[in-house]
């Protein structure tokens, strides 16, 4: 990766940071958020002028700035989690969503939230660790409804990923109805959306995120040899099922922290990785890179539709992510489920 496309990169995020922080409800002037976001840099506050309100600086910092953060942390958690799911499993339509990761992880949220957390036994940022719980129990279950002779196989995976995540979401449905009193905190998860998110929830989500990424980088190297075929990479020195272990586990993990604190926001997971694959290729260490910062601004402007489309009303994102990857699903299904490498 050549260093200026990096930051050519960089340069384009930080853009899209900017103007998503000044739409919403109440429009703040570029420059007044240039201005907010500049006096909280060390070094900077002294050349800048100090020309907005204090409800605006409020405003910025404390409401916006950390949803958009949030979302860029979410979108690429969601993406590499596809990407890793894809590359270990050969498949381009398994991603956190659609076979059921998300679900579960949803399930083990939703648990904590109602049984655990109110009581004061854990606190808010071992929530992840819920959603992980949930994320693996489900990924255990599917890929061994999966499994045929021994060998994951993409149709039965994915037709137990349906069933397995309509199962965990009655459950879920279930625990609302017994903790009806909890029930607007639940609603959230099942819906997907960022609204009322904070610091909080920025903090307990990107070090699980950040530390998968790390991981996913790591095993590019072993995802690529795999993409020869199983054969292949077993005959190359690869443990096959070992690597397969290691992905769905460090997949699963990001997933769980992104659902925790976003709930469950399908098809990020599925388009974006299969997208760029077409674009920069199936070179793992390439594709996981540009699939955080793309699979972040496509988050991050999805989100900022949700809050603007309608304001002063905003509706989940996790509406537009489905209106946008359902037909995509579909159209993936038509072309076949075999992995386009």
């Amino acid at each position: 990766m050549r260093h200026r496309h990096v930051g050519s990169i960089i340069i384009l995020v930080l853009a899209v940071v900017v103007v998503a922080t000044a739409l919403g409800s109440v429009r703040i002037p570029l420059g007044d958020v240039l201005g907010i976001l500049a006096s909280r840099i060390p070094g900077l506050k002294v050349l800048v002028q100090e020309t907005w309100s204090v409800s605006r600086e409020v405003i910025v910092l404390q409401v916006r700035l950390p949803r958009v953060l949030l979302a860029l942390v979410v979108g690429g958690g969601l993406s590499v989690s596809g990407v890793l799911f894809q590359g270990s499993l050969r498949n381009p339509l398994a991603d956190p969503y659609i076979i059921g990761v998300s679900s579960g992880a949803s399930l083990g949220a939703a648990a904590g939230l109602l049984f655990f957390i109110p009581q004061g036994l854990v606190g808010f940022g071992a929530l992840p660790l819920f959603a992980f719980v949930g994320a693996m129990l489900a990924t255990f279950t599917v890929s061994r409804l999966g499994q045929h002779r021994g060998r994951l196989e993409p149709t039965s995976l994915i037709l137990a990923g349906v069933a397995v995540s309509a199962v965990l979401t009655a459950l879920v449905s279930l625990l609302m109805v017994l903790r009806i009193q909890n029930l607007q905190d639940v609603y959230i998860w099942l819906m997907g959306s960022l609204s009322g998110r904070g610091w909080k929830h920025l903090a307990v989500a990107t070090p699980y995120v950040v530390a998968g990424a790390i991981l996913a980088l790591w095993m590019a190297k072993d995802l690529n040899v795999y993409l020869l075929g199983e054969e292949a990479a077993h005959s190359l020195g690869i443990d096959v099922e070992r690597l397969q272990r290691r992905v769905l586990v460090v997949g699963s993990l990001v997933a769980a922290a992104c659902v925790s604190v976003s709930g469950v926001i399908g098809f990020v997971g599925l388009m974006v990785p299969h997208a760029l694959r077409l674009i920069v290729g199936a070179e793992h260490r390439r594709l996981i890179f540009h699939s955080m910062w793309v699979g972040a601004l496509f988050l991050l402007v999805a989100d900022t539709l949700a809050r603007t489309v309608l304001t002063p009303t905003e509706f989940p994102v996790g509406i537009i992510t489905a209106i946008v990857g359902g037909p995509f699903f579909i159209y993936l299904m038509k072309r076949g489920t075999g992995y386009h490498g």
